[in-house]
């Protein structure tokens, strides 16, 4: 039987070479393709379609490009490496002088042998993206050089996936990828694969507590699209993940949701800690994946991100370097080891809710106070089962999971069970 890890393999090398972006031909391929693991809806959004702030645009296809010289040779070639060019370059057909190309030819800062990954998608442009030994080669060109782009920005629309998985609860969890990105692997193909096989885990889930909202979209307008379109399911989510650079060789991470005191936090920490102590930890900011749309103050949704290698930390984000040599699918298959524990523990969460939420218990009244008052000093005691009693009924506001008031108090899951029982006995605790 083949395992994770080599499946994994199998699908990086078949869905690298496509030329994804905000829309077109590759990203429906990627999500037939994802098809193949789960049973996906593909759903399309007409270009022009307002989404807030935003309009959907129009769909774009690539049929080659090329900068050559004058004797027909290929400086640059589409066909070579997909992030020669810019992302939704307009089309030329035209000569020119380096001086007049020299705009619109980009190569990286810092890494001379690979070809940057760049963008215009909400401004009518075109350029090339070129290794710092191409440029030289460019910029040493006297004559003019033929400058092809057989691209069409037409009316068309863009692509997204979605998976609804119902559990016992109506409650949801959102899970999220983004689609758009060509030729890199950590960024976000990783994402994508893992989110694919994590929902196939979720499918094969005898017991589902728990309902799951996976979506596949482009980032940013697809995330946005997606909220639009689903308002009122999306409102409804507590908290949710984004799942991102997920497959490189460096240190485990995560990033927190926008309020570091969410419970979803303290579980994947908990998590964490018993993979690498030294993990890192990301506060939330603006910049960043589609958090930023799902946290937005219409649905503050809490999502947080498990990544190894995280976008902006390593040195190969956003270029050619970022390709199969540097992920693999053993790596993509350690985070998702850990993704699959975390669902698990969500799966076994639970949940209880004071039935005196206006001040406090009388336990005197429930048996549960000692006949003799007055004489405790908690200071300088170890907790007694008096103590947990009145935590757990503080705590116990049917958001905190059961499992994190153990952790908070330090004391073991067990032993707290039992007392919860004794309260759901007498009538103090429910389970939510």
């Amino acid at each position: 039987m083949i395992d994770v890890a080599d499946e994994l393999d199998q699908y990086l090398h078949r869905l690298f070479p496509l030329c994804r972006s905000l829309s077109g031909e590759p990203n429906r391929e990627t999500l037939r393709i994802i098809q193949e693991i789960v049973p996906l809806t593909i759903h399309e959004v007409e270009s022009g379609t307002s989404v807030y702030d935003w309009v959907i645009p129009d769909e774009w296809t690539v049929r080659d490009a090329w900068i050559a010289d004058t004797s027909g040779h290929r400086i640059v070639d589409f066909k070579e490496n997909n992030l020669h060019l810019v992302s939704y370059s307009t089309p030329i057909n035209s000569k020119l002088h380096w001086a007049q190309l020299k705009g619109h030819v980009h190569k990286h800062p810092q890494l001379p042998n690979a070809i940057p990954y760049r963008t215009s998608y909400y401004r009518p442009d075109w350029g090339f993206c070129v290794t710092d030994a191409q440029y030289q080669l460019l910029a040493n060109c006297t004559e003019p050089l033929t400058v092809v782009i057989e691209t069409e920005l037409k009316p068309g629309s863009m692509s997204y996936g979605e998976y609804l998985l119902p559990g016992n609860s109506k409650q949801e969890i959102l899970i999220s990828c983004y689609i758009c990105h060509p030729s890199m692997a950590n960024d976000n193909l990783s994402g994508v694969l893992l989110t694919a096989f994590l929902a196939r885990y979720l499918s094969k889930r005898k017991k589902r507590q728990w309902s799951y909202r996976i979506i596949f979209v482009p980032e940013t307008i697809g995330a946005i699209a997606y909220c639009a379109r689903n308002e009122t399911a999306i409102n409804a989510i507590d908290f949710g993940l984004v799942v991102t650079t997920v497959g490189g060789p460096g240190k485990l991470g995560y990033k927190q949701s926008y309020n570091s005191m969410h419970p979803i936090n303290a579980i994947i920490e908990t998590i964490l800690a018993k993979k690498e102590k030294d993990f890192i930890t990301y506060p939330f900011d603006i910049h960043g994946s589609d958090e930023r749309q799902y946290s937005s103050q219409a649905f503050r949704i809490n999502t947080a991100t498990i990544c190894r290698d995280r976008y902006y930390e390593y040195s190969y984000y956003h270029s050619s370097l970022d390709d199969l040599s540097f992920v693999n699918g053993s790596q993509v298959a350690l985070t998702y080891d850990i993704y699959v524990e975390l669902i698990d523990t969500l799966e076994e969460l639970k949940y209880y809710k004071s039935q005196n939420q206006s001040c406090e218990v009388m336990l005197s009244r429930h048996k549960l106070y000692p006949s003799i008052g007055g004489a405790r000093n908690p200071e300088h005691e170890t907790l007694t089962e008096n103590d947990i009693i009145l935590w757990l009924l503080f705590l116990s506001d049917g958001k905190m999971p059961i499992q994190l008031i153990a952790k908070k108090l330090n004391i073991k899951m067990a032993y707290l069970q039992h007392i919860v029982d004794k309260l759901i006995a007498r009538g103090l605790l429910s389970e939510v």
